[in-house]
C-alpha cells in the first residue's frame, strides 16, 4: 500500500488504495471525491477512512477472519466530511452558535443607531451626575438617576485595561491612603507605621524623584504618588496576591505588578544611597548604658537571617538555596544594626546554601567600620581571622562543652546583646513579605525587597529603649 498522501480534499492521513485501473470504476471514485479537472496518477491514492468496512472481506476462502483487510469489487468511497450525519448532539451545537453570534449582530448594530441617533433637546436627559443642571437654552433640567447597587458593588464597571489607564476618576473611588489620615491603628495594620505624618514622613525621604519615576513598564498610571506608595506598604506588610490588589485600588493586576517592581528598586536605590552607619561618636552617645560600659568600642552588631522562597525549579539552583539548618530553600543575609538599634547594613540576598563566612567574606563590613572599633556577631560566626588585618575586634558567642567561669560570663555579655540584633530581625518579619515564601519573581528581586524591610525597621518604634 503507497505510503502518499490522501488525495481526498481535507484529509492528511498516508496511505491508501490506488485508483481502479478500470476507466468506469476511476471515473466513479473521482466523482465520490469531487475533485473536478484532476487526474489521478500511479501513487494517488485514497485512504482507509473513507470506505465502510462493509466495503471489506469479513472473511477468507477458508472461512476464517483475515489477517489483512481485502477491499471488494466496484467499491466505491463513502466516508467523507461532506456526507457526515450530525447527531442530535452537533446539531444543538450548531444553533447555540447561531444564537449567540445573532445576538452578538443585534447589539452591535444597537451600539450602532445609537451613536447616530440625535439627541432630542426637548426630552428628559438622564446622566450621572451629583447635582442637577440646567440647560439655559432649552430650559431642560438633566436629572440624575441613583445607581443601583448592583452597579455600585460591581468592580468590573470601574476596571481598566491591562495596559493602558486615561480614568483619573476611578482610583479615587477605590482603596486610598487619603482614607486614613484620621485612622492610625488602620495604617498601622496596613503598613506598619503608626500614623499618616509617619506615612508621608518615609515618602518624603525617597525626595522628588518619586514623583517623576520611569517605570518598569511604559504606562499611564490612575494612581497618585501617595497610593503607589501605599499599595507597596501593603505588599509588603501582608503580602496579598496582586488580584486582591487590583480589586482594592481600581487596577489591573499587571497595573500593580508595573508599580511593585518599579517602587521597589526605587527604594532600594534611593535608600542605598544614604549613609546609615553613624561615626563613632554617634554611635556611642546613642548607645545603651550597658553596652557603654562592658563593650564601649561596638560599632555594630551583626547576624544572619533566612527568607523562604518557592523551591526553584533548575535542579542548580534547588541545590545553590538549599538550607540543611532551615530543611528547604532559602535565601540568606546578614544584617547589622548600631547598639542603639539602628539598622545601619543589610548584605545582597545568597543561596541558603552559602555559609555566613562567605557572606562575610564578600561584603563590604571591612570598609564600614574604622580601626579600634569592635562588632558583636551572633553564635557560629567565627571571622576574627577576617577582620584582624584591618585592626577591628570580633566578640563571638561561642558554645562550647567545658568553659571556664570566665568564659561563661564573657559569653553571657555577648549573647545578651545578641538579643538587640534578633529583635530587629524579627521586627523586620513583621512584614509578611519575609515570612511568606517569595515566588519566582520575588527572588530576583530578594535582595532588594529585605533591604527596604529592615530600612522600613529604622522609621519605627526603637527596639531599645532610652534608659
Amino acid at each position: 500500500m503507497p505510503s502518499t498522501c490522501c488525495c481526498v480534499p481535507g484529509c492528511s492521513q498516508r496511505g491508501g488504495h490506488i485508483f481502479p485501473s478500470e476507466k468506469k470504476q476511476r471515473n466513479a471514485w473521482l466523482v465520490a471525491i469531487k475533485r473536478d479537472n484532476w487526474k489521478p496518477n500511479k501513487t494517488s491514492v485514497v485512504c482507509r477512512a473513507h470506505f465502510t468496512d462493509a466495503d471489506y472481506y469479513e472473511k477468507n476462502n477458508f472461512g476464517d477472519r483475515p489477517s489483512k483487510k481485502t477491499m471488494r469489487e466496484n467499491v466505491v468511497p463513502s466516508v467523507f466530511t461532506w456526507s457526515r450525519i450530525f447527531s442530535q448532539a452537533d446539531m444543538d451545537r450548531s444553533s447555540r452558535l447561531q444564537r449567540r453570534q445573532s445576538r452578538s449582530d443585534n447589539f452591535s448594530a444597537a451600539i450602532t443607531s445609537s451613536e447616530s441617533e440625535p439627541v432630542d433637546i426637548g426630552s428628559e436627559v438622564t446622566i450621572a451626575s451629583e447635582s442637577e443642571p440646567v440647560d439655559i437654552e432649552s430650559g431642560v433640567t438633566l436629572t440624575t438617576e441613583p445607581s443601583t447597587e448592583e452597579e455600585t458593588c460591581n468592580p468590573d464597571s470601574t476596571f481598566l485595561s491591562a495596559h493602558t489607564q486615561t480614568d483619573p476618576t476611578s482610583a479615587e473611588s477605590k482603596f486610598s491612603c487619603k482614607k486614613f489620615e484620621n485612622d492610625p491603628k488602620g495604617l498601622h495594620n496596613f503598613t506598619g507605621l503608626k500614623d499618616y505624618e509617619l506615612f508621608k514622613c518615609v515618602l518624603n525621604t525617597l525626595g522628588p524623584a518619586a514623583y517623576s519615576l520611569n517605570y518598569f513598564h511604559t504606562e499611564n498610571l490612575s494612581l497618585s504618588v501617595e497610593d503607589q506608595f501605599f499599595l507597596v506598604m501593603i505588599k509588603l506588610r501582608m503580602k496579598p496576591t496582586h488580584f486582591i490588589l487590583s480589586h482594592l485600588f481600581g487596577i489591573s493586576e499587571f497595573t500593580v505588578a508595573n508599580i511593585f517592581i518599579t517602587w521597589i528598586n526605587f527604594m532600594y536605590y534611593q535608600w542605598n544611597e544614604m549613609n546609615w552607619l553613624p561615626d563613632r561618636d554617634l554611635v556611642r552617645f546613642y548607645a545603651p548604658a550597658d553596652i557603654k560600659d562592658k563593650f564601649p568600642s561596638t560599632r555594630l552588631i551583626v547576624d544572619g537571617t533566612e527568607i523562604p522562597i518557592v523551591k526553584p525549579k533548575a535542579p542548580l539552583a534547588q541545590q545553590a538555596t538549599f538550607s540543611s539548618r532551615k530543611n528547604r530553600n532559602t535565601v540568606k543575609v546578614l544584617v547589622g544594626i548600631t547598639p542603639g538599634g539602628l539598622v545601619s547594613y543589610v548584605s545582597p540576598a545568597f543561596g541558603g546554601s552559602v555559609s555566613d563566612r562567605q557572606i562575610v567574606e564578600r561584603s563590604n563590613l571591612f570598609t564600614l567600620c574604622d580601626p579600634k572599633d569592635s562588632i558583636i556577631v551572633g553564635q557560629g560566626l567565627d571571622v576574627q581571622d577576617l577582620f584582624a588585618p584591618h585592626d577591628i575586634t570580633i566578640n563571638i558567642f561561642k558554645k562550647k562543652n567545658r568553659s571556664t567561669v570566665g568564659t561563661v560570663s564573657s559569653d553571657r555579655k555577648n549573647s545578651s546583646k545578641c538579643i538587640h540584633i534578633e529583635r530587629v530581625i524579627r521586627l523586620a518579619k513583621t512584614y509578611r513579605m519575609l515570612t511568606l515564601p517569595l515566588n519566582h519573581t520575588e527572588t530576583k528581586l530578594a535582595s532588594e525587597i529585605i533591604f527596604v524591610c529592615f530600612i522600613l525597621c529604622n522609621f519605627r518604634e526603637s527596639i531599645v529603649s532610652e534608659n
